[in-house]
């Protein structure tokens, strides 16, 4: 019971990291190896996706799908509504979204998923939108 109660308060407890002063050379191959991966693994910096991008992009997923007419896809298109595709056919779509867009979406959020504004929203919001 103690190792289940273990990560449970752990999770919850919030203790303030100071910083340290390395007294190692930031040259050093192992270091420098590191510290470049440890970048390479943060969602915060200059990569996040502005919202112009983001929107470009679901429209260019969208009028690639082979059952959509590209003059009929716009920023506020409804999948099943204004483009006739049914729940089989959104899922492809979400689905090609996760792989334009480097994330997993979750079951719950990609069902509710069924236009380009739930879409854009969605991706905008996500810290790990590449």
């Amino acid at each position: 019971m103690a190792a289940a109660l273990r990560p449970a308060i752990l999770r919850h407890l919030r203790i303030p990291a100071q910083a340290q002063s390395l007294a190692v050379d930031p040259s050093a191959p192992i270091l420098s190896s590191f510290m470049n991966r440890i970048r390479s693994m943060s969602s915060h910096g200059d990569e996040h996706l502005t919202h112009e991008e983001v929107v470009d992009r679901v429209i260019d997923v969208v009028k690639s799908y082979p059952k959509v007419d590209p003059s009929k896809v716009t920023p506020q298109v409804h999948f099943q509504k204004d483009l006739g595709l049914d729940s089989l056919d959104t899922v492809e779509i979400v689905m090609a979204l996760e792989e334009e867009f480097k994330l997993e979406i979750p079951d719950k959020k990609a069902d509710k998923i069924d236009s380009c504004p739930l879409a854009i929203e969605y991706i905008s919001n996500h810290p790990m939108a590449a």
